[in-house]
């Protein structure tokens, strides 16, 4: 498991290659927004991520919330970075219209045990025996929009260019309930397996916690 230095200097090594290049092709490739003073400067750009916009002044790179003074967790921020640069590696390649699972990406299964701990099992845990409940949730928190998979889903919009689907199956006398995370072939051209990976349980955990209360 990452260790909180090693998140910081990742995060280090992102901002300087995001610093080296253009603010303007970097929104144009992410679906970032850019943020200007009444003079008409560059104050920050803005990305949505599930059901926050989160700011990142420019050219410090700071994080902040657009509606709290709430911390952001340093992975929120790496991941954010990462996204960016890989928005802008890739080039606006975008959605492939074609749905994977996590063990289909590239170093997918290298990275499978973190995947399940981090979202697949929480996902089963809390909605197996009730995947309605997933979609409700879903659909109020994040604005998901219904999927046609299983016998639940959604399709959670987590970043400007990666859309997610959360699926359920519902269990009956021989099998027991099962779910999977879909992801778009085109996130492989932006984020890693271990980024999807943390992405995957950002996604479920604030599900997962509503689901408890």
């Amino acid at each position: 498991m990452a260790r909180f230095d090693d998140f910081v200097l990742a995060r280090s090594l992102s901002r300087k290659e995001l610093a080296g290049r253009g603010i303007d092709l970097v929104t144009r490739f992410s679906g970032a927004f850019l943020n200007k003073d009444r003079d008409g400067r560059l104050v920050s750009i803005s990305v949505r991520l599930l059901d926050r916009d989160i700011n990142i002044s420019w050219p410090e790179m700071d994080f902040s919330y657009n509606d709290s003074a709430d911390e952001i967790p340093i992975q929120q921020q790496v991941l954010l970075l990462h996204y960016l640069n890989g928005a802008c590696n890739a080039a606006a390649v975008g959605c492939k219209d074609e749905w994977i699972s996590f063990q289909d990406l590239p170093e997918g299964r290298f990275y499978m045990d973190a995947f399940i701990k981090r979202a697949k099992d929480p996902l089963l845990a809390a909605f197996g025996a009730n995947p309605k409940k997933m979609a409700e949730l879903a659909l109020r928190i994040y604005d998901a929009s219904p999927g046609s998979f299983g016998d639940s889903s959604v399709i959670i919009q987590a970043l400007p260019l990666v859309p997610v689907v959360l699926l359920l199956w519902e269990g009956d006398d021989e099998f027991e309930p099962d779910g999977n995370i879909l992801f778009d072939r085109g996130i492989s051209d932006i984020l890693t397996a271990e980024d999807i990976a943390w992405l995957a349980g950002m996604v479920v955990y604030p599900l997962a916690g509503m689901a408890k209360k």
